[in-house]
């Protein structure tokens, strides 16, 4: 089940959602507080986010079913820091010639380079179904659709089928989103599957380009995806602290701020 909602009440539903994961529960008149929304409004947000599978009612609040290392749904992400990663598209974007052959990762900033590559003259392959419908149409891009079984509400596209689209070619850049990023343990993600499809991306590109939120730069997710080495450059924000990107360069990584 997906829902559609506003930029504001995205960010009022992502704000419910990062408090009541930090305190395990918390009551409507705390989060009507918290957000200066009313409490009728704050029960809609509960009701929404329920349905979603990220909270569980109860009389009077809601309690948390995320667990630690788990990402809050795309419909809550799509929208959250939606002109940085616009900024960090554009940027990407500029680095693909016209004529490349371009891998592009699933994710909200991934769907958002796909966007920016609607125009080019360029061969994509997206990795989502929301990126998929991004090019549909695309007067100048060659849309390659590979196999796969799509997550729900995220619509990555996983399985032995996705791999297998990606062994049978041979890409110029493949465009990767991440859950965190350090120089240490390299590139990682939170679901094992979306690691398995994103090693596959690497290995079928020639140049590999990251694309990571600053808070992305000092986080470890679960499952191990490639060394910092395997990545060309990353696209971050003008906020990430320059320990973090100085110690990506330092692994020979070429880092760009935006």
């Amino acid at each position: 089940m997906m829902f559609d909602v506003g930029v504001a009440s995205t960010d009022r539903l992502r704000q419910i959602t990062d408090a009541v994961r930090a305190a395990g529960r918390l009551g409507v008149a705390e989060l009507a507080g918290l957000t200066g929304a009313s409490e009728m409004t704050i029960r809609r947000d509960l009701e929404t986010l329920a349905d979603q599978g990220v909270l569980e009612r109860y009389r009077g609040g809601a309690r948390s079913l995320l667990l630690r290392g788990e990402e809050p749904p795309f419909a809550l992400r799509e929208h959250d820091g939606i002109e940085t990663k616009r900024r960090i598209a554009a940027e990407v974007a500029g680095l693909i010639a016209d004529g490349e052959s371009v891998v592009v990762d699933s994710g909200t900033t991934c769907l958002e380079v796909a966007r920016a590559l609607a125009h080019r003259r360029v061969t994509a392959m997206p990795l989502s179904l929301h990126a998929v419908h991004a090019l549909t149409g695309a007067p100048q891009v060659t849309l390659l659709v590979p196999g796969g079984r799509p997550r729900p509400g995220e619509l990555a596209l996983t399985g032995p089928l996705t791999t297998a689209s990606l062994a049978a070619l041979r890409f110029d850049t493949a465009v990767i989103g991440c859950c965190g990023l350090t120089a240490s343990d390299g590139l990682t993600a939170y679901d094992l599957d979306d690691a398995a499809v994103k090693r596959a991306a690497i290995g079928s590109a020639r140049r590999v380009i990251a694309v990571a939120e600053a808070a992305k730069l000092s986080r470890t997710a679960l499952a191990f995806v490639a060394p910092a080495t395997a990545l060309h450059a990353v696209v971050t924000d003008v906020t990430a602290q320059d320990e973090e990107t100085d110690a990506l360069a330092t692994a020979g990584v070429t880092v760009r701020k935006v």
